[in-house]
């Protein structure tokens, strides 16, 4: 059950950061919710790093999203460049 809640939270979170976002992302189901499943994993380490969350503790909703708007933008400018 931890893998199919991690996917929907992780689709839920990739849609959210996706209409926050400006401008046109072209990305399907799969890609939105590997968006939203690496934004969380980001945003754990990150706030880990920061001493705002315990080794190992999940980030939550909002930095999730934060995460996955990071995951996005870096993203784009990949997109971009090719």
């Amino acid at each position: 059950m931890g893998i199919i809640s991690m996917i929907v939270v992780g689709f839920i979170v990739g849609l959210i950061a996706r209409a926050i976002m400006p401008g046109d992302q072209k990305l399907g189901f799969i890609m939105t919710t590997v968006l939203g499943i690496v934004g969380a994993v980001v945003a754990g380490y990150l706030g880990a790093a920061l001493g705002l969350y315990q080794v190992g503790q999940g980030a939550g909703w909002i930095g999730s999203i934060v995460g996955a708007l990071i995951v996005l933008f870096v993203y784009g400018l990949i997109v971009k460049r090719s």
